[in-house]
């Protein structure tokens, strides 16, 4: 019989606010250890918490996005726990009243069918420290720095159904929090992180004992350890065993999960209230005022790109993964007057210059308006597309702007036909044998003599004006 796997994540989005959810500390990344930890962060005597009235905001804003139920009031609570980078022994977070309830967010499948993944909460929470190993042999340093950062935890139903699912649904809140300028979503500096409860079951049977996988911050991260551990389930419970309640890590190296420590339940933090902080009370004028900083979100920008741009689905999704290249795409289009050549263009050589460079779109060395100025360049017949890609990758390399490099480089296209014939009449010459093979119905030497046009004018040659003097050429 079948196995069915069941997998709910809890994602934690660290909020952009410039100062932390309790105290005015810096959220800023990369600074010395221990050099952006207050009294406050640290839990010392005499010292109260002040709520962060910008991430009370942002967490609004990403409960109207999921069309979410949002809390009139809710409370924040102590989840008591000891760790080395929990200095109060107590996380602040909220419990049975959090802020943003019920949501949805509807993730495409592979074969395209649209599935509804239920958000069962998003609660504000501050983060803990971090612990350090590398520089200290036999011992562990401690670096407060982010104790106190703000996050929402975001908490799925366990909807999904395998590992492909999981990711689509991370991708999706992934692309959300960055539209919404809420998170920044740098999983590599652990902005945007997840937490994956998995278990397994026969189809129709009770959900089965649920393992945690901790932090994970990797698309293909998640989607190996996902795989691992229902494997390893399985061999648990196929060899006569039970799977234990626990929280594991993933060993991306081995591609293995192994064991961290048993999994708590709810009352062993024995929550209860903050004495230290009032409860939120959400207004509806507050809620509406959030409600008019909402952006264009993703499936109405991909909606609209469809109508206005005439694009695929396709292009339309590919385009609208990110804010920023949406924005640079249309931003090109209008520039350049040709939507679908500036989405073929920013879909296919700018993604995969930005892919090889490993940079992020906001670090592009090409403008959108230089980008469209290459476009025109196209659009115009003074170059050809083979030769738009070598002007493209000059540009890159901060050559100048397209004008500049077709001019320097000499890489204006020839449109003279009278050139092009001669060029075409001394390749058939030169090539009785295949001329006249041709001629006898091998048709498959037609792309024989493009080639070989196109690699006697360097690329050079108009490709619509070389195939209609050949095809009158090889005619006869």
């Amino acid at each position: 019989m079948e196995w069915e796997t069941v997998i709910g994540l809890e994602i934690h989005a660290q909020l952009s606010t410039k100062s932390k959810i309790f105290s005015g500390s810096s959220t800023a990344y990369g600074a010395e250890p221990n050099t952006q930890a207050s009294l406050i962060d640290l839990g010392m005597p005499g010292v109260l918490p002040v709520l962060n009235k910008e991430a009370v905001h942002m967490a609004v804003k990403f409960g109207l996005a999921i069309d979410a139920h949002l809390a009139p009031r809710s409370v924040f609570a102590r989840k008591n726990y000891f760790y080395p980078d929990l200095p109060k022994g107590y996380q602040i977070s909220q419990y049975e009243l959090p802020i943003v309830g019920i949501g949805h967010m509807d993730i495409e499948l592979e074969d395209g069918s649209i599935k509804r993944i239920g958000v069962t909460r998003a609660h504000l929470e501050e983060d803990a420290g971090k612990s350090l190993h590398e520089d200290f042999q036999g011992q562990t340093g401690i670096d407060l720095n982010r104790a106190g950062t703000p996050l929402l935890e975001i908490v799925s139903e366990p909807d999904m159904r395998n590992a492909k699912e999981a990711v689509a649904y991370m991708k999706k809140l992934h692309a959300l929090v960055r539209y919404l300028g809420v998170c920044d979503g740098n999983m590599q500096e652990g902005s945007f992180r997840c937490d994956a409860n998995v278990s397994v079951r026969r189809p129709g049977a009770e959900f089965g004992t649920r393992a945690e996988i901790k932090n994970l911050n990797s698309f293909k991260f998640i989607e190996r350890a996902i795989n691992h551990e229902v494997e390893r389930q399985i061999d648990i419970i196929e060899s006569g065993g039970k799977v234990v309640q626990e929280t594991r890590l993933y060993d991306p190296d081995r591609n293995e999960t192994r064991s961290m420590r048993s999994k708590e339940d709810a009352n062993d933090y024995r929550y209860f209230p903050d004495p230290d902080l009032l409860p939120v009370e959400l207004t509806p004028e507050f809620i509406e005022s959030v409600r008019a900083t909402l952006p264009e979100l993703p499936n109405a920008k991909k909606v609209r790109f469809m109508d206005a741009y005439k694009l695929s689905a396709y292009d339309a999704d590919m385009l609208t993964q990110s804010r920023d290249v949406a924005d640079y795409f249309e931003a090109v289009a209008q520039a350049c007057g040709d939507a679908k050549l500036a989405a073929n263009w920013v879909n296919g050589e700018l993604a995969a210059a930005l892919n090889r460079a490993g940079i992020e779109l906001a670090d592009v060395p090409v403008t959108a308006d230089a980008f469209a100025g290459l476009l025109k360049r196209i659009l115009d017949n003074t170059i050809s597309g083979k030769i738009a890609k070598e002007v493209f990758d000059a540009m890159w390399n901060g050559e100048g702007d397209a004008d500049t490099v077709i001019d320097k480089k000499g890489l204006k296209q020839i449109t003279d036909t009278g050139a092009i014939e001669a060029m075409i009449d001394d390749i058939i010459a030169a090539n009785p044998k295949q001329t006249e093979e041709y001629r006898a119905g091998k048709d498959k030497l037609f792309g024989f003599f493009v080639g070989a046009a196109m690699k006697a004018s360097k690329g050079k040659a108009n490709p619509d004006q070389v195939n209609a003097i050949l095809k009158q050429k090889l005619a006869g």
